[in-house]
């Protein structure tokens, strides 16, 4: 069979002339753009920017200077480019927080809100879904261009490729999913169906600057230096993972997404151009708590899902940072959440610990945490990880 290809180039930081270079060896060395888009086709790009906004030195966006770089890229062979992704639109234009309404002006490209652009359904032979909304800009493309952030995931480990293309769908099914959708295994799937109905042609991460720790949104930044670029989204993930100190099988969308024939989601069968797996490895990243596969290997099946319910990650309210903003309260999809007091209250007896919450608040005031017996489980599973008893 034929190898999936991802390229792996250093860059290091958001200057636009290292950008524009570093990104184009990435697409040469995958084969080159005009194999991907041809003159005349209509290019959709999907980036990453997580509502509500923030401005890029967050680290929780795609860098407006990074997208730049892909644009004027794509100018040397389409002309017909819309960027786009599904944000609040009830305080303002969000893509001014982000100055990426500031650079598509500096490009001259389109810049949709797909919320606003509409959405369409569509029938799809997915794990769960038999039919999905999806994003009518990115419908209306010939070619889709999926550009997310090197970030880790409270839910779903890391959030790249396949994470990515989650929100091509409106925000309230987003919200839905989470809440039918409880178990991570279960939300993987959902993910990997919508990507499987509208796949990228091309994926570019942006890893100059990643989120390690609690992501997608509260974590720490981690000058990573890396821009990865594939036409399989599977195989670039598998790749990220590797080179995040992460076993790519551990990552759920990844899993399925080979499984499902989507993409190749085994190291043995991805070459890996550019710099080599080995040199990009990133030492110092930190993996999110979420990240319990490993130890849940090494049990019987029939106590996995006990030893996972230790395990799972559940928000907690730092009550000194929360402002009341209620965006938590307005995101949770079982209404476990209510402000009284200026501050944030979460009534356990109900939450389904989706962690949508962590993921909106813009405070640090909601943070993963585990039960005593599940840190003691995981500090234990690091140990044995440490000394070979658990294996990658």
């Amino acid at each position: 069979m034929n190898k999936a290809k991802v390229s792996i180039v250093r860059a290091y930081e958001y200057d636009y002339a290292q950008l524009y270079e570093a990104i184009g060896k990435n697409i040469k060395l995958i084969g080159g753009l005009e194999r991907i888009v041809k003159p005349g086709d209509r290019v959709f790009v999907k980036i990453n920017h997580l509502s509500p906004p923030s401005p890029p030195e967050k680290g929780i966006i795609t860098h407006p200077l990074f997208a730049e770089a892909v644009l004027e890229l794509l100018k040397t062979v389409a002309a017909d480019i819309t960027v786009g992704d599904d944000i609040e639109s009830d305080s303002g234009d969000g893509f001014l927080v982000s100055g990426f309404r500031q650079m598509c002006e500096r490009v001259g490209v389109r810049l949709v809100n797909l919320k606003e652009a509409g959405f369409v359904e569509r029938r799809c032979n997915g794990h769960f879904l038999d039919k999905v909304y999806l994003a009518a800009a990115a419908l209306d493309a010939d070619v889709v261009i999926n550009l997310p952030k090197l970030k880790t995931h409270s839910l779903t480990v890391l959030t790249c490729g396949v994470k990515n293309m989650y929100g091509v769908i409106p925000a309230g099914l987003r919200t839905r999913f989470h809440g039918e959708h409880i178990r991570s295994e279960d939300f993987s799937q959902v993910v990997v169906d919508i990507f499987a109905a509208i796949k990228p042609q091309l994926t570019i991460v942006d890893g100059v600057v990643a989120m390690d720790g609690e992501g997608p949104a509260d974590g720490s930044l981690n000058h990573a230096g890396v821009i990865l670029a594939s036409e399989d989204a599977v195989a670039l993930d598998a790749v990220v993972a590797r080179v995040i100190g992460l076993n790519p099988a551990d990552v759920y969308t990844t899993r399925y997404g080979d499984e499902r024939g989507l993409g190749v989601g085994n190291l043995q069968n991805v070459e890996v151009v550019g710099e080599k797996i080995e040199s990009a490895i990133i030492p110092d990243f930190k993996p999110p708590s979420s990240a319990n596969s490993a130890l849940l290997r090494m049990v019987p099946g029939f106590l996995s899902r006990e030893l996972a319910g230790e395990l799972s990650i559940r928000p907690r309210v730092i009550k000194r940072h929360c402002t009341g903003c209620s965006k938590c309260e307005k995101i949770c999809p079982v209404g476990a959440i209510s402000i009284s007091n200026k501050t944030a209250n979460i009534n356990r007896s109900i939450c389904i610990r989706c962690m949508c919450c962590h993921e909106v608040c813009r405070f640090n005031a909601i943070k993963p945490t585990r039960s005593l017996v599940g840190s003691i489980m995981r500090f234990v599973g690091i140990i044995l990880e440490k000394l070979g008893v658990i294996s990658d």
